[in-house]
């Protein structure tokens, strides 16, 4: 009896390409490229927002226009230039050889999606050095003011104004009426920026002083104080909103950019390949 030996044929015909899978060099251009247009696009929305606005009442778009319309513009120049960034990334790729279409639809997929990530993270790192000398500048003033109490400064300063306004200028030259504001300045930034609130405590201990420096009954200055803490309540809690509404703005933005980014990408390397508008149905 003859027995049969079974032997394994190895498998012909499919043949791995040596070249990557991702043209770095393609991703880098697509990214510098979108860059480079958003920062036209934020030039130009830039100007169009000087041009709607208006410092005068009654006149130009209201705030609530202005905000929708300027994240609407966030969305727009991020599907401006991130499709752009990828149409350039899928386009000037290197052409793969004996790879399946359905692989190289995902690797012009990714590489509008890296041309995307590398524009965002760019630009996250060219706007991260202004901001640091911003809030560097700041806290340098900041110091300068908690150091000299002759020249108290911040954003309480035109609350403590509010608090200290007198109607009589006699009783505004009572007091050293530089040592009392920059000392409100301070209490007020430090309590609110801490409980936002002031304790009972603080909140007497400042309508005595309002009490004194602008000749006010106890009632009168309590009242005064309980205007102007709300105020500030009111105006923080604005200042919250607005933060919060801008950050859902530009996170839709950015996931809009990442979408058009990896869609151009398809088109543009099916364009490069010739096989843009000509592929067959697939089961």
């Amino acid at each position: 009896m003859v027995q049969a030996t079974l032997t394994e044929q190895p498998v012909t015909g499919v043949i791995e390409p040596s070249v990557s899978g991702v043209s770095w060099a393609a991703v880098l251009a697509g990214a510098i490229a979108s860059c480079a247009l958003t920062l036209v696009l934020l030039s130009l929305g830039t100007g169009l927002g000087f041009a709607v606005v208006s410092p005068w009442g009654n006149s130009g778009v209201s705030t609530t226009t202005f905000k929708v319309g300027t994240g609407l513009y966030f969305i727009v120049m991020a599907m401006i230039s991130s499709a752009i960034g990828g149409y350039l990334a899928g386009r000037l790729r290197t052409k793969w050889t004996g790879v399946h279409t359905d692989e190289v639809y995902f690797r012009d997929t990714a590489h509008g999606f890296l041309a995307w990530a590398f524009a965002s993270v760019l630009g996250a790192i060219l706007l991260a050095s202004p901001a640091t000398s911003l809030l560097g500048g700041a806290a340098s003033g900041a110091t300068q003011a908690l150091g000299n109490s002759t020249q108290p400064s911040g954003p309480m300063g035109r609350y403590v104004d509010t608090l200290l306004r007198s109607d009589t200028p006699a009783a505004q030259n009572s007091a050293n009426p530089t040592d009392s504001r920059g000392e409100l300045v301070l209490l007020l930034t430090t309590s609110f920026h801490n409980d936002s609130d002031l304790n009972p405590a603080e909140r007497t201990y400042v309508a005595k002083v309002v009490s004194a420096r602008t000749g006010l009954s106890q009632a009168d200055a309590d009242k005064r104080v309980n205007e102007v803490t709300t105020q500030i309540k009111s105006d923080l809690d604005k200042a919250r909103k607005n933060a919060m509404q801008l950050a859902i703005w530009l996170t839709l933005s950015l996931f809009i950019g990442a979408l058009s980014a990896s869609l151009a990408a398809t088109e543009g390397g099916g364009l490069r390949d010739g096989t843009w508008g000509k592929k067959a149905l697939r089961r």
